[in-house]
């Protein structure tokens, strides 16, 4: 059997990582969302995860429970080694990623492949506002990290996602399984 695909979901902060993915499991059933474990609060809006405390996720990190782990916008972010169940069944995964993670997943996973959204300025100013978590200069320095390119050699599919859900889902699905659309 053909192992499955890691799909690292990345993209600027307010570009709607979250709700494409899950537009892609409603569409894609038989994809996997990989349940990140964060070092954030838990039960905020948006992304299902596994909150833990900082000295968890350390403890977590030291008993390599992590395929991948990193650090962004003072959080810890990991990707829990059970997702490797799932590949090996032949199943494509859903991840959202760093960018600053990209490389190690991409020696990690042996089928890789980055799904990259992005979004107007204005769209992601918009967003950041709207869900309330960031503060202005939070958002501004959010804003300026928009434009980080991706490192060089990876699989990467490039998604814009300034219209409607639906629509954005659709182009999503079509790249992703070519076979469906």
């Amino acid at each position: 059997m053909k192992p499955g695909r890691l799909i690292a979901v990345v993209g600027p902060s307010g570009v709607g990582k979250d709700s494409v993915m899950a537009g892609i499991k409603a569409a894609a059933p038989k994809m996997h969302l990989v349940r990140r474990i964060v070092t954030r609060e838990p039960d905020l809006a948006g992304e299902n995860y596994d909150s833990v405390s900082v000295s968890h996720f350390r403890q977590l990190a030291e008993e390599n429970a992590f395929a991948v782990h990193w650090g962004a916008h003072g959080l810890f972010y990991g990707i829990p080694n059970t997702v490797r169940y799932q590949l090996g069944r032949g199943t494509d995964c859903l991840a959202n990623f760093s960018r600053s993670a990209l490389l190690e997943g991409a020696k990690v996973f042996a089928n890789f492949t980055v799904l990259h959204i992005t979004a107007s300025p204005e769209i992601l100013s918009r967003r950041l506002m709207t869900r309330g978590r960031e503060t202005p200069e939070e958002i501004e320095k959010r804003l300026a990290q928009s434009e980080k390119p991706l490192p060089a050699g990876l699989d990467v599919l490039e998604l814009c996602n300034d219209d409607e859900l639906s629509k954005t889902v659709a182009r999503a699905i079509a790249m992703l399984q070519p076979e469906r659309a």
